[in-house]
């Protein structure tokens, strides 16, 4: 287990910038999830922690030592990609043994690495099937148990789900935050799946075109998101944004952010609407609303109140203490 820092970390291929100084200090045994959307850079992140890109400029350290130039075997690391990368005419068990026959770890203590990780996997009776007879889940277990066996300082996690499907994803999810905790070991994740990161982490890196747009607890960051980008990706359904103009008093050319759990509808409000479409979800309903400037906004409320017809007029108001202020580049400026 070790403290993972990054310090002014930037990445450039050629003369395209990717990267644009990153500071991190990660804690030991703390689980820090780096999300954002494709092409924001937070695979290409992960990789410089990993050694398999290179640091243009700024350090990581892994454990306090300095590893810029340290190849990735000496890291210290483990690492479980989005495609498992596994072996497919090995066994289970070889695949697992595989990274500590090669380190020559004595037989005994790989027979006894290995049993131990397939008990806290669940992998036992699958030890001498091949990959392909395993399923997606299966596969993703194997993949964590060869990172397991080796006693990593750092995990690493490339996007590991998303080759699931939506419902062995929330299994796969709570099985590897159980995992870390049991492990105590430090853990950096990648995703681009909000959810995912907001379930999963104890900090979140909120990524967006090679900045580190926020990092905090996750609820803290839902609550209090310092970017309008943050606000409008953290979140399902995201935060509703609203030309400051429409409402008195405020300048035009700012943004007002409102989440759709803090709309209020009802015959008065300060904005009238006409309800586009409802979305009934069970437990609650959506309900997009077209505003008179032409924008769509979302309000969400209780599957037990009324759902509003289509094409129906009706108010949307809010408490000025819930709604949030973003100046014209995007940044927040405080409450309304």
């Amino acid at each position: 287990m070790a403290t993972v820092t990054l310090q002014n970390v930037r990445k450039s291929f050629g003369k395209t910038d990717v990267i644009h100084g990153i500071d991190l200090d990660i804690a030991d045994g703390e689980f820090i999830v780096i999300v954002g959307p494709s092409g924001c850079g937070k695979s290409t992140l992960l990789r410089m922690v990993a050694g398999l890109e290179t640091v243009t400029s700024g350090e990581v350290r892994i454990g306090g030592k300095l590893v810029n130039d340290v190849e990735p075997m000496d890291r210290d690391i483990a690492m479980v990609f989005q495609n498992y990368a596994l072996y497919p005419h090995m066994s289970v068990f070889d695949n697992m043994a595989y990274g500590l026959k090669i380190a020559k770890t004595p037989r005994s203590e790989i027979e006894e690495r290995v049993a131990s990780a397939a008990e806290l996997l669940q992998l036992e009776p699958y030890l001498h099937r091949k990959p392909r007879e395993l399923s997606g889940g299966q596969r993703q277990r194997v993949a964590m148990g060869r990172a397991i066996v080796r006693k990593p300082a750092v995990f690493l996690f490339d996007e590991p789900l998303s080759n699931l499907d939506a419902k062995l994803r929330v299994q796969m999810r709570l099985e590897i935050k159980a995992l870390q905790r049991k492990l105590g070991v430090t853990a950096l994740y990648v995703t681009h799946d909000q959810v995912e990161a907001m379930t999963l982490a104890d900090r979140m890196v909120v990524m967006n075109g090679g900045v580190a747009d926020q990092i905090g607890k996750p609820l803290e960051v839902y609550a209090d998101p310092q970017t309008a980008f943050v606000g409008g990706f953290i979140g399902s359904p995201p935060t509703n944004f609203l030309n400051a103009g429409l409402i008195p008093g405020l300048a035009t050319g700012n943004t007002i952010g409102i989440r759709p759990e803090h709309l209020v509808l009802g015959a008065d409000g300060r904005l009238q609407t006409t309800v586009a479409y409802t979305e009934a979800l069970g437990a609650e309903t959506l309900i997009h609303c077209r505003l008179p400037d032409g924008n769509q906004i979302t309000a969400r409320q209780d599957a037990t109140q009324r759902i509003p017809a289509e094409g129906e007029t009706i108010g949307i108001d809010w408490n000025d203490g819930d709604a949030m202020l973003f100046d014209a580049g995007g940044r927040r400026t405080g409450k309304v």
